[in-house]
């Protein structure tokens, strides 16, 4: 009897997290960003709850989007999978657009993916799409968020 209660506690505090990912997802401001030759359509998560719920229960994305994180000063910022349904690779991305490093993450994992060194702004793309694209450490971005900090 208290084994189904829990379960269904459970469930139901996934369905709550899923409604507010959806929510919190569904009206993000939008950027563009260059990558060499290659454009990127990011949603942008700047505030603590857009950049806690991310890209979590998202099936899909499509090749040309991802997300950026924007946090107000440059720290090591350090990213997991947890309730995200996607392989993703995360660009670590300096004041100046520079690549700091990538990193491929699990998805459904709490593995912890970190920054090399102090950056305000992670790019979270569909895995491979960077290494695809010949996009690696030390390559840099451009876009309004990065102008004018070169």
């Amino acid at each position: 009897m208290f084994q189904r209660f829990f379960t269904l506690l459970a469930l139901s505090a996934t369905l709550l997290s899923f409604a507010q990912a959806q929510e919190a997802q569904s009206n993000l401001q939008r950027t563009r960003i260059t990558a060499g030759m290659y454009q990127i359509d990011a949603q942008i998560a700047q505030t603590p709850v857009e950049r806690q719920t991310g890209l979590m229960f998202r099936k899909e994305m499509p090749q040309a989007e991802g997300m950026i994180f924007v946090f107000e000063q440059p720290a090591t910022q350090c990213f997991w999978m947890k309730n995200t349904l996607l392989p993703l690779t995360a660009a670590f991305v300096a004041d100046d657009g520079r690549i700091v490093n990538l990193v491929d993450m699990k998805p459904m994992t709490e593995d912890s993916h970190c920054s090399k060194e102090p950056v305000r702004f992670v790019l979270e793309m569909n895995q491979g799409w960077f290494a695809h694209k010949n996009i690696k450490e030390g390559s840099k971005l451009g876009g309004e968020l990065f102008a004018g900090r070169r």
